[in-house]
């Protein structure tokens, strides 16, 4: 005798939806912070996370149970990160009317605050100079760097959430490290962090 509560759609959609859930919210924070890293603004960032969990939701019947449900959507976000990125490298630049209209009252009140300018200068110099550091990085070595270093996972995991051989991820770890150091070596040495 076939049940028919089993074969019911909604009760289907819920328990996908649950099983989606169990897999993925406990990656969310994850996921924001290494999109954070690489957009660099936090609404950027919240938009790449809910497209990854859509595109994610989209084709979770493809998704294997016992899988590692973390690199699989690491996967998607980087995936996202760069579909998004080709497709506004594409795309001539937009002016919004309104973005530029009080612009000179904008930047009046810039220039009118420059009290602490020194203050400011030092305060944000490591940032600057580490951001331009890594703005510098080719992207698959800053990728590979930022889960590293910054974010912790292990180099089976960065493997599979870039989908390359554990081999290939060391060694652009070790470029990516390497370029860093070069560029950062004046700045150490003039701060006197060399001796």
């Amino acid at each position: 005798m076939i049940n028919t509560e089993e074969m019911n759609p909604k009760k289907i959609e819920n328990d996908i939806q649950y099983e989606f859930q169990t897999e993925t919210i406990p990656h969310q924070n994850a996921l924001y912070n290494y999109a954070l890293k690489i957009v660099r603004n936090s609404d950027d960032a919240q938009d790449l996370v809910q497209d990854t969990y859509y595109k994610a939701y989209k084709s979770y019947h493809q998704f294997k149970n016992g899988t590692n449900s973390k690199a699989w959507m690491f996967m998607i976000l980087k995936n996202t990160f760069i579909n998004n990125y080709r497709k506004h490298k594409r795309e001539p630049i937009k002016v919004d009317y309104d973005d530029i209209e009080n612009i000179y009252e904008d930047i009046k009140s810039d220039w009118t605050n420059n009290n602490n300018l020194e203050l400011d200068f030092y305060k944000n110099l490591l940032d600057d100079d580490l951001s331009t550091a890594l703005a510098k990085l080719p992207l698959k070595m800053k990728e590979v760097f930022l889960l590293c270093d910054l974010e912790g996972y292990s180099y089976e995991e960065i493997a599979e959430i870039v989908n390359t051989p554990v081999g290939t991820v060391r060694s652009r770890l070790h470029r990516a490290r390497k370029f860093l150091q070069d560029e950062l070596f004046g700045y150490a040495k003039v701060n006197g962090y060399l001796n």
